[in-house]
């Protein structure tokens, strides 16, 4: 796992440009903190920040291979977990490699097959590749998109990075935010390609571009397939287990210490017990096996101060440590207190690593801070990241008020709904500019367009194959975004078994009737791992990553949020100062859910206008 950044410019010569690449590059330090390098040419320029998980001593990037008619380039991010098969493969067609790295095998799987080798890459990956026999880049992602990949076309040329910040880093950046990307960021509409700054987009999820003197090109090589599913109930439960095994070993490949992410239900649980019984088992020479460490995050106090809720209905430090006991994992317990969670300096770094205002608060600073604990003992971690899109998680899946409702299923709880945080914080006339429900209207309206309807599929088939749609599509977008950038703030590969592709394609085409056979959520994978976990957690109904309920964290956000109060804050450019000051007024031992969560937005929205400067274009 690593970082990339490069510009092409078909109109300067970049080898005098290593100052301002190195500046692009810096900018992506923690993502890589084993390693840097850089390669010129003389239209373009190349930078890479290396996280060593794979072949420690190998792999060292931008990778070059000569060629009669002109050296290939390489600057890549990410794991390809079939690269063993596909470096077997290309032995066979001639090539021979110096490295035992999934880099090499990249590279020259490129100049094997073309852009066509994104097609036979299994993994989670962002790179890209300046061909200079005939001048053209071409940048390939992974088809969830779990690897973020940007770019900003220039007069000549274009910009491109790991992160918007390598971008921002040239003064040909556009450091501007405008109507569009405020809408995007508000709505959570999360359309693929958007970004937030002007000028900028991300390539698209399973999308390869191309740039060269004739210009920029975009398509897509893989989309969300819809097929007829012809197994029965219990083949079905069967192949998943069976991709379960295949994915979870594969990606538990490392040079480098690897743990699970566990919080005790059925997702984390499920690959904690995978990898359990993986790494367990005697190795080919009769070497012993190994215990997993597994961590999970706990707040001090939280025994009590929690109350449940709909989304939280029980702790998970029981049933984390029920899990652990079971499976026989190494686990630890990471312990936060309401100070750290609060304090600003660790929301400044949060803001950082996403480049974004949008956060979830207290949930962001905390996995930020176990993601710190975890990366001092392991350099890759799974979790169980994305199960609730691919088998049907969430509550509203399962409210028939929801199904029916024509927009994006998660817009009652996170941006319209009472306890929502929507538009309503803004000043008016931002309000009024920004005219969300239309937007939100519109992209709702261009997701559906998308989705392919089975054959003989029923009419409530086909809804819930759109509600399936849009978590994989625009839902999960949120979330991978925000797993990669915090983990690789502090110099952490989290890998995410639930977003290989087969196990998506075939569970996206599964029957909803079968998701939810026995009358809950994620039916399938609760039986395809019935016999590895306790019944407790097998019973336990979802529950959300933890968010903390300590009346002294709320205490800690009315202090920030009146001292900003008595300022000439910027965010009062955008935010209804009379607002914040109503909400000021409230109780932190009885403090509402969604009033904590606005006054952590605005504090966020400050904290990034300070670090960003960027112009409003409103």
């Amino acid at each position: 796992m690593c970082g990339i950044t490069g510009w092409v410019s078909f109109d300067r010569d970049l080898t005098q440009q290593r100052t301002q690449l190195d500046a692009m590059t810096g900018t992506m330090a923690c993502r890589g903190p084993d390693a840097g390098g850089a390669w010129l040419d003389r239209h373009a320029a190349l930078g890479h920040r290396r996280l060593a998980v794979i072949d420690l001593e190998g792999g060292i990037q931008p990778m070059v291979v000569p060629t009669d008619d002109g050296p290939v380039a390489l600057t890549y991010s990410g794991e390809v977990y079939n690269y063993t098969e596909l470096r077997n493969e290309l032995i066979r067609r001639g090539h021979r490699f110096e490295t035992r790295s999934d880099t090499e095998v990249v590279l020259y799987g490129y100049l094997e097959w073309g852009e066509a080798v994104a097609e036979r890459l299994n993994g989670m990956f962002a790179f890209a590749v300046w061909d200079s026999r005939v001048e053209k880049l071409v940048m390939i992602r992974d088809r969830m998109g779990v690897k973020p990949l940007y770019y900003s076309s220039t007069g000549d040329g274009v910009m491109f990075g790991s992160e918007p910040k390598t971008i921002l880093a040239n003064p040909l950046a556009d450091r501007a935010v405008d109507l569009a990307g405020l809408r995007e960021l508000i709505s959570l509409t999360q359309t693929p390609g958007s970004a937030l700054w002007c000028g900028m987009r991300e390539v698209l999820p399973g999308g390869l571009v191309t740039v060269d003197r004739s210009g920029l090109r975009e398509h897509r090589y893989w989309t969300l397939p819809t097929r007829p599913h012809t197994d029965d109930l219990k083949t079905t439960v069967a192949t998943v287990r069976e991709l379960l095994e295949d994915i979870v070993s594969r990606q538990l490949v490392s040079d480098v210490p690897r743990c699970t992410l566990l919080s005790g239900g059925l997702d984390s649980s499920a690959i904690t017990a995978l990898a359990a019984a993986k790494l367990g088992r005697p190795g080919e020479h009769g070497e012993p096996g190994e215990k997993v460490r597994s961590f999970s995050v706990d707040f001090v106090g939280r025994k009590d101060h929690f109350v449940a809720e709909v989304s939280r209905g029980t702790m998970d430090a029981p049933y984390a440590l029920e899990v652990a006991a079971h499976v026989g994992s190494q686990h630890e317990t990471i312990a936060l207190d309401h100070a750290s969670i609060a304090d600003p300096d660790v929301r400044r770094a949060v803001i950082t690593a996403r480049d974004s205002p949008f956060s979830f608060g207290n949930v962001d600073t905390s996995l930020y801070q176990l993601f710190q604990a975890v990366r001092q003992q392991s350099t890759v971690a799974l979790s169980g990241e994305s199960a609730d899109e691919v088998f049907g998680g969430y509550q509203w899946f399962h409210q028939p008020e929801v199904q029916a409702a024509q927009t994006f299923p998660w817009m009652d709880v996170f941006v319209t709904g009472p306890q929502a945080q929507s538009s309503d914080r803004f000043n008016a006339d931002v309000t009024a500019a920004l005219d969300l429900p239309a937007y939100i209207r519109d992209r709702y309206s261009d997701a559906v367009g998308e989705v392919e309807r089975a054959e003989g599929e029923s009419d409530h088939e086909m809804r819930m194959r759109v509600m399936c749609h849009l978590h994989l599509t625009r839902f999960v977008r949120m979330l991978l975004e925000r797993k990669d950038r915090i983990s690789m703030a502090v110099g952490l590969e989290v890998r995410v078994p639930f977003c290989d592709h087969r196990l998506v394609e075939y569970v996206y085409n599964t029957p909803w009737s079968f998701k939810t056979f026995d009358g809950r959520e994620k039916s399938l994978l609760r039986a395809a791992t019935a016999d590895l976990l306790p019944e407790s957690v097998l019973n336990r109904v979802k529950s959300s990553y933890p968010a903390t309920l300590d009346p002294h964290y709320n205490s800690a956000l009315l202090q920030q949020s009146k001292e900003l109060l008595t300022t000439d804050d910027p965010v009062f450019g955008l935010v209804d100062r009379g607002w914040l000051q109503d909400i000021t007024q409230q109780d932190p031992a009885s403090m509402p859910v969604h009033v904590r969560n606005g006054m952590e937005r605005v504090l966020d929205l400050s904290t990034w206008l300070d670090i960003y400067r960027p112009e409003l274009r409103l």
